[in-house]
């Protein structure tokens, strides 16, 4: 099985990005967690995503706050897919992060989930690597079922409240 490979801008990053790795955990998807910075460490960046590929990575999240170029560095540098989470910051409750996120030139895609969305993240990489998993497609059918079952549950119980 590919893995997915998790970078953080900061390691004040790693409460939004943990979610994430939980659900990788979840499902058996095996990862590696980095900090490396697009502005801090652009080699050390380019050089993981630029080889991304051949060290058995088939998608990578990028998690990054603020002006949010984390994302955009890694796509620069693989054609793999990547996934941005735009993180919540101080300054403007992560709208920052989210518009340099989403604003990515033709040719070079990210797909961007909600800010501080790791969770999202982590499950679009699985549905990726389940194109060609179909033991991942499966967990990923039966958690779909099983999220459905609990709402109509819930609408059960909200029927049987209300409804006359």
């Amino acid at each position: 099985m590919k893995k997915v490979g998790i970078i953080m801008g900061s390691d004040s990053d790693l409460p939004v990005v943990q979610k994430g790795i939980e659900k990788l955990k979840e499902y058996g998807v095996p990862y590696e967690v980095h900090v490396y910075s697009a502005h801090r460490t652009p080699v050390e960046a380019k050089e993981f995503s630029a080889n991304a590929r051949a060290n058995g990575f088939g998608a990578i999240i990028a998690a990054a706050g603020m002006a949010a170029h984390l994302a955009g560095a890694i796509a620069a540098n693989t054609t793999l897919p990547v996934i941005g989470i735009p993180v919540k910051s101080k300054n403007f409750d992560g709208m920052d992060a989210l518009l340099s996120t989403v604003q990515m030139p033709s040719g070079i895609p990210v797909a961007t989930v909600a800010v501080d969305g790791a969770v999202n993240a982590a499950l679009l990489a699985i549905e990726i690597l389940s194109v060609t998993d179909d033991a991942l497609a499966e967990k990923l059918d039966a958690a779909r079922a099983d999220g459905a079952k609990a709402v109509l549950a819930k609408n059960a119980d909200i029927e049987a409240k209300f409804n006359v």
